[in-house]
């Protein structure tokens, strides 16, 4: 009877209420956290529930279903993307909602405990403990974002874009490199197409954006460098030689300095680049 009592409770108090299997399973796994994982197993199975992952790393995994193309990971779709979040001509930040298929089965049991603490903290209006939950959501990899009055659980992923460099903000044309990136995904939810990881952790991959390919707009527009060390594809090369040809942007300097040129000189100079 315990175990009912506390799964009623977790449903009065979760916003939204869960809408699938999925959702559902999560909830009763957040509420029957204190009993041992096979009698929750047990459970979940017995009522026809997918059993959720119980890792406490915030990573996904990196499956790569055989239908994507060579060398891609997997796929995210996002959340419409904060013009804030948008760091300069090459670089984002990314929110994907729990509820996708991929990101589900993957969020640590601790983030939807965080969940439930936070809204019944709201319930009694303890608004110190409510926020400093949201504090340790964000830590975790994880925020609550508010779209048309629903609060959606979202999972974060700082985004490299593959094959460009864009002028630092402190370089001359960053901030223009940066405002033609908002002006293409600026509000707009995107596909990435995921490759891996670089050197600073992001996740690198091919960005598009009512089926537009974002690098593309940003190569042939003048805004970025084709970044040659990390992709070769010709044309992204092709690309960079139109804007060139053109005078586009960047290229209307006869010698404008490259963005890896200028970090190597910041560096060198011990300051601080990241």
């Amino acid at each position: 009877m315990e175990k009912y009592r506390n799964i009623l409770e977790a449903y009065k108090n979760c916003s939204p209420p869960p809408k699938t299997a999925a959702e559902a399973a999560r909830l009763v796994a957040a509420a029957l956290s204190r009993i041992q994982r096979a009698d929750l197993e047990g459970f979940l199975a017995f009522y026809n529930l997918p059993i959720p992952s119980f890792s406490s790393a915030s990573t996904s995994s990196d499956h790569q279903p055989s239908s994507l193309p060579e060398g891609i990971q997997f796929v995210l779709n996002t959340l419409p993307v904060h013009n804030k979040c948008i760091g300069d001509g090459d670089g984002f930040t990314a929110y994907v909602d729990t509820a996708d298929p991929r990101e589900s089965a993957n969020v640590p049991l601790e983030v939807h405990e965080m969940v439930i603490e936070r809204t019944q903290a709201r319930i009694d209006r303890d608004y110190q403990t409510a926020d400093a939950l949201l504090r340790s959501l964000n830590e975790a990899g994880y925020k609550i974002i508010t779209i048309l009055g629903e609060e959606i659980l979202a999972k974060k992923y700082i985004i490299g874009m593959r094959g460009i460099d864009a002028p630092e903000l402190k370089m001359a044309s960053g901030k223009e490199s940066r405002n033609a990136l908002v002006k293409l995904i600026g509000v707009k939810r995107v596909t990435i197409y995921v490759y891996g990881h670089d050197q600073f952790g992001r996740y690198v991959g091919d960005i598009y954006c009512d089926n537009v390919f974002i690098q593309e707009q940003m190569l042939k527009s003048g805004h970025v460098w084709h970044f040659k060390t990390y992709d070769k594809r010709p044309e992204f090369a092709q690309w960079e030689r139109e804007a060139r040809a053109a005078c586009r942007e960047l290229f209307a300097s006869e010698n404008p300095e490259k963005p890896w040129d200028w970090r190597r000189d910041q560096r060198n100079a011990n300051i601080p680049v990241y």
